[in-house]
């Protein structure tokens, strides 16, 4: 489940324009089963030291339903979670997993359909002995997420909308979503040509 932060319909693609590079997350990061639902909640964050995964696993029973868990690891030779905390998770209403690192027990998350954002799969399952902080600032994916932003995560990627321009960005997404959708293609076109040809003619150098 999603929470009801009001970003739930609004694509990545849409804040990616509005917010720039700097609040997209890396490619690394991706769904880890194709066809999940568009997610979108407040950050709960995390960070857990590489090989150890003690943090997220107590992030899952303090995590307010309608949350997305993001966790700071960058660490590819241990699994943050298995398929027994995803579920957990899952039963506690977080809205998905964002992680900068690696999970196991893929098949079962798949068959749940409990979102995962990660950069892949591992079957070696990490340590238990570093404790953090929750909710501190951390990176992911290369983007700085404050406990309470807003992450939007789809097919397209992940995008984190600071929790103090949320209310200025939904209302600006929600207005170029109602534009797009009332230009017809015939029109878009027809404007694609004219700034495309316009864009020629200004990088053209003259003879």
């Amino acid at each position: 489940m999603s929470g009801d932060s009001g970003f739930e319909t609004i694509p990545t693609t849409t804040l990616a324009d509005l917010l720039g590079r700097k609040q997209v997350m890396d490619i690394g990061i991706r769904p880890l089963w194709a066809g999940g639902p568009r997610v979108a909640g407040p950050a709960f964050t995390v960070r857990c030291p590489p090989g150890d995964n003690l943090m997220l696993h107590a992030a899952i029973h303090r995590a307010e339903p309608g949350s997305v868990i993001v966790v700071e690891s960058g660490d590819l030779d241990y699994a943050l979670a298995g398929g027994n905390v995803c579920a957990v998770a899952q039963r506690r209403g977080v809205a998905a997993f964002v992680l900068d690192g690696v999970i196991r027990d893929v098949a079962e998350v798949r068959e749940a359909r409990f979102p995962v954002y990660a950069r892949g799969v591992v079957p070696i399952p990490g340590t238990k002995q570093a404790v953090t902080p929750l909710g501190a600032e951390i990176r992911c994916g290369g983007v700085r997420v404050g406990a309470g932003d807003i992450v939007v995560a789809d097919e397209e990627g992940i995008v984190s909308v600071p929790a103090a321009r949320a209310a200025e960005v939904l209302p600006e997404a929600r207005r170029v979503l109602a534009a797009e959708e009332a230009e017809s293609l015939d029109d878009w076109e027809k404007a694609h040509r004219t700034r495309i040809d316009a864009l020629l003619a200004e990088h053209t150098p003259t003879a």
